[in-house]
């Protein structure tokens, strides 16, 4: 391990001003996000508002810490006018930086805002020296690289452009297509991958049929048993086994987490993950196995290294053919509020059951007990027991249910935005 290599930044997704704050809590550097249709997850931009946004870039900067704003939709002729006034006003809240994909609003950006620096969104599909360096001539001062870039191209870059910054995905969904160069969502649903309205129509069934054309009779295929129909339907990416030899390159400015429109456990557990195991393998302390057994708590469609390491031709477990979306190893029961007195639960939670506790400040969590339960350590884990569930409003129930939204009473305080969860 070379211990004068710089540390890079760990990005993670702030699809809401909670999974802002959680990923902020649970390690990461910065967080990304976005409002409105000119951000790349349509979705996750209508959690946020101005307001709510303009306070995200309040509580990132108090803490010390960066926020990028995403504007890398690609816009059509009738929309220019509305982006502009767009850029000006995610300018006034002095972001850290524009994640932008097309070259035009690059140029837009620039003359509007030219004291907020240019990220170049995956969306580019930047592989190589040239079109990198033809960015950096414009003026980007960051390419988050395209999936499919291997990491010896990333170095071929970075010796061609050493002030140019490098940003690469580690981990979250990948698109069947060329980094989001996607039409079938379009095709199907009218709803455009690149306008920021993707249905994941690349995780759907899917199933063959043959047509005579000489009478136009339609028969169906029956698929080979254990294949099934996701045909186009892309493993999620997980290169926290590579992140040493990622790290050694020196050569990464930015570790990016996808996700924005995934849960707060989500935002949460994939910052507590890579962060550990960018600390970890610094202080010389890498611990694959326990950084993974985090990651595989969340839900998945089972994972896969992606490009970086291996060329895609190389490859052919890349695609999950047998379901969208798995489980992961636990169900998560309820999320502890900002101030760690109440919870929301999540899954059922019943009087006298124990749950894991989950938590960035995990050596912060003190034992104690009371009429309302107690939290107890059991091996290198805490938990806490119900003894009662009492509400927020005073009402005591014999267990509670995700459908209800009353706040649970803790039996003791935890710290913020901590997880209880079970294994499955």
């Amino acid at each position: 391990m070379n211990r004068e290599l710089k540390k890079p930044e760990l990005l993670s997704p702030a699809g809401n001003l909670r999974k802002l704050k959680i990923a902020l809590e649970y390690g990461a550097d910065a967080v990304y996000g976005g409002v409105s249709h000119f951000s790349l997850r349509n979705r996750s931009g209508k959690e946020f508002d101005f307001e709510s946004f303009k306070e995200g870039i309040e509580y990132t900067h108090n803490r010390g810490k960066k926020i990028y704003v995403t504007i890398n939709g690609f816009p059509f002729n009738s929309q220019i006018k509305l982006l502009e006034k767009h850029i000006q006003k995610m300018a006034e809240l002095n972001p850290d930086g524009f994640i932008v994909a097309a070259p035009g609003v690059v140029k837009l950006a620039q003359e509007i805002a030219p004291q907020i620096p240019i990220h170049l969104s995956t969306q580019a599909n930047v592989l190589n020296v040239l079109d990198a360096k033809v960015f950096y001539e414009m003026g980007v001062k960051r390419i988050v690289a395209a999936r499919e870039l291997s990491l010896r191209d990333a170095i071929e870059i970075k010796k061609a452009l050493p002030d140019l910054e490098l940003e690469i995905f580690v981990h979250g969904s990948m698109c069947f297509a060329f980094s989001g160069r996607c039409l079938i969502s379009a095709l199907q649903s009218g709803r455009v991958p690149n306008r920021g309205s993707c249905a994941n129509d690349c995780r759907f069934d899917y199933e063959y049929y043959v047509r005579n054309p000489d009478n136009g009779v339609m028969m169906r295929l029956v698929e080979e048993e254990g294949i099934g129909t996701h045909i186009f339907n892309s493993k999620d990416l997980k290169l926290i086994e590579h992140l040493p030899m990622i790290l050694e390159s020196g050569v990464i400015d930015s570790l990016k987490i996808e996700g924005r429109t995934k849960s707060s456990y989500y935002a949460g557990i994939t910052a507590l993950a890579y962060r550990g195991a960018i600390d970890g393998y610094f202080k010389g302390d890498f611990r694959l196995q326990e950084y993974e057994k985090e990651l595989e708590t969340l839900k998945n469609r089972g994972f896969s290294d992606g490009y970086l390491i291996h060329r895609p031709y190389e490859k052919n477990n890349t695609q999950n053919h047998l379901t969208a979306i798995s489980e992961g190893s636990y169900q998560v029961n309820a999320e502890v509020s900002e101030d760690g007195k109440f919870a929301l639960c999540r899954h059922t939670i019943r009087v006298g059951e124990s749950k894991e506790i989950v938590s960035s400040h995990n050596k912060e969590i003190n034992e104690g007990k009371n009429e309302l339960g107690e939290i107890y350590t059991n091996g290198d884990k805490k938990f806490m027991r119900f003894d009662k569930i009492l509400l927020e409003n005073g009402k005591e129930l014999e267990s509670i249910h995700s459908g209800n939204e009353n706040r649970i009473v803790l039996p003791l305080s935890l710290p913020p935005f901590s997880f209880l969860r079970q294994k499955i």
